[in-house]
């Protein structure tokens, strides 16, 4: 079925499945990881700010608390924004994936249960990031306009809490790529017996 939906696309798919030589999806994710990450960081460095006031001063460096709140608002927006052409290039890569029925991952899964995880944890986090971004822009513009900390410490604690399951959904997404071979070309001529010397020149 898989394999006629692919032969009526007007596109014609590579070695890795995919219309293009590399996934887009596996490149915008780094992107939404860290831009997210970062986020986090330096709302918890402003929120920290007395820790290290006198160690910048040693080192003559000038910050204020301010300017890390400021960092942590902006790159929360980018990941934001770019979170969901990261879940449409998952989507869309994910449409055109062929898991193979045999092998587990090391976590025990099948390759389908794999992708369905990784696809419905995608939009769960995408729907996360955007909440994320509401509760810390209120924060920012109403809640907590006039203090001198900028965010709440639950929300910090709830994105610490996310980095951990952003860094469980990855491992599934790697899993798909490492072990099974999905839109991974060499793991996958691999995978297939075939020699991806012979076949990518």
């Amino acid at each position: 079925m898989k394999s006629q939906f692919l032969d009526q696309l007007w596109f014609k798919v590579g070695a890795n499945g995919l219309p293009y030589e590399f996934p887009i999806h596996a490149n915008l994710v780094h992107l939404t990881l860290g831009l997210f990450i970062i986020a986090i960081a330096f709302d918890i460095a402003g929120t920290l700010f007395f820790l290290e006031q006198p160690i910048m001063k040693f080192l003559v460096l000038t910050a204020v608390r301010s300017g890390f709140f400021d960092i942590g608002w902006y790159n929360l927006v980018a990941a934001t924004v770019i979170t969901f052409f990261t879940v449409a290039a998952g989507f869309f890569e994910m449409l055109l994936a062929v898991p193979p029925p045999e092998g587990l991952s090391a976590w025990g899964l099948s390759a389908g249960t794999t992708m369905l995880l990784h696809g419905v944890g995608g939009v769960f986090l995408l729907g996360v990031i955007v909440a994320m971004t509401v509760w810390r822009g209120l924060q920012r513009y109403r809640w907590r306009q006039d203090k001198s900390r900028e965010v709440q410490w639950s929300y910090l604690l709830v994105g610490i809490v996310i980095m951990g399951i952003l860094f469980v959904h990855g491992t599934l997404g790697a899993q798909m790529g490492d072990e099974f071979g999905i839109h991974n070309t060499a793991a996958g001529l691999l995978q297939q017996g075939k020699n991806p010397n012979l076949l990518l020149k």
